[in-house]
């Protein structure tokens, strides 16, 4: 639980920045810099770029400790942020919340000084609560660096900085392409960061693709185009990104059924005959089959969508790496 006295509350995008410019903390893609997402997006490209053997033996976190607080069930980004840890040569601890003390009401800052005695390094955290790391991140000792893995509806900067390593490295350059973000975009936090990452770098065009009743209101003012009908919204696009339906954030009912969404809004071989001819299909997981996409399209020639999660150790690498960098602690 969060400290009853301390909202996290909006914090600048300079905090996660040294004062020479380097991260500090990953919190949010939000105000960062394009050249600082080119830098991450290049340093990723060299783990990628090493043989396997090599991969295991880049020691820059050697000494370090990484601790993973998730406070939510995950499997690719906690499994993938342990693997980039490990062969960064840190020591890794998972933090188990249904058995560690928060599940029996310890608040969160407690929680972060009894780890902080531990002589942690670096928490990557995901929480329920919007601003959780961010409140981590504010309270927690100077020399402790804070990964955003993903906090309520807010942000998964880490997911959208693998999805545009995986797009650049099928398509170049981002400037002249037509992106849909298709799906349930109102509780959708790998939305936003994918929205903030694309306009940063400059993509031709970004799309929301959904009903009406699964998008959030004033989108349109983060740089988007808005379409309500599927089929317009895909054409002629160069990358299709499909979302999960997340049943388990929606209060009210938002949908008819699953069913109707996927007659009218679900990835199908026949619809992604509408983008461009080599148009790539990508989805941040888990894939709800026959809801949000056909099981032809996500096993299919276009889709990228295990290429998403092997980059994702890649560019989970790439961020810890600079952000030890800017303590000292690697190059």
């Amino acid at each position: 639980m969060l400290h009853a006295h301390l909202s996290p509350g909006p914090l600048p995008s300079r905090m996660q920045l040294t004062k020479d410019g380097k991260l500090k903390h990953f919190l949010t893609i939000e105000g960062l810099p394009p050249l600082l997402l080119e830098e991450i997006l290049d340093r990723a490209e060299q783990f990628v770029t090493l043989p396997n053997k090599q991969q295991k033996k880049a020691p820059l976190l050697r000494g370090k400790t990484v601790m993973n607080l998730f406070f939510e069930n995950s499997t690719r980004t906690r499994v993938t942020f342990e693997i980039a840890a490990q062969r960064l040569g840190a020591d890794v601890t998972n933090l188990d919340i249904r058995t560690s003390s928060a599940s029996k009401g310890e608040t969160l800052l407690d929680t972060v000084r009894n780890l902080e005695a531990m002589n942690a390094d670096m928490f990557v955290v995901r929480h329920e609560h919007a601003g959780a790391a961010h409140f981590i991140a504010r309270y927690c000792a100077p020399h402790i660096s804070v990964l955003n893995a993903g906090d309520g509806r807010h942000s998964h900067p880490t997911q959208a900085m693998l999805d545009m390593f995986t797009i650049r490295q099928k398509k170049g350059s981002f400037q002249p392409l037509k992106v849909a973000i298709v799906g349930d975009v109102l509780h959708s936090r790998v939305a936003r960061s994918q929205i903030h990452a694309l306009t940063t770098l400059a993509a031709g065009e970004v799309r929301v693709v959904a009903p009406k009743t699964l998008v959030p209101a004033g989108i349109e003012r983060m740089g988007v185009n808005v379409f309500h009908h599927m089929e317009q919204g895909i054409e002629d696009v160069d990358v299709v990104i499909m979302l999960r339906l997340q049943r388990e954030r929606m209060q009210t009912a938002l949908l008819p059924s699953e069913r109707e969404f996927f007659k009218l809004y679900g990835l199908t071989e026949e619809r992604l005959q509408l983008a461009k001819p080599d148009a790539i299909v990508m989805h941040p997981g888990p894939i709800n089959r026959g809801v949000e996409i056909d099981s032809r399209v996500a096993d299919g020639l276009q889709s990228v969508i295990l290429e998403q999660v092997t980059n994702g150790i890649a560019v989970r690498m790439a961020v810890m790496s600079m952000i030890m960098g800017s303590q000292g602690g690697a190059a």
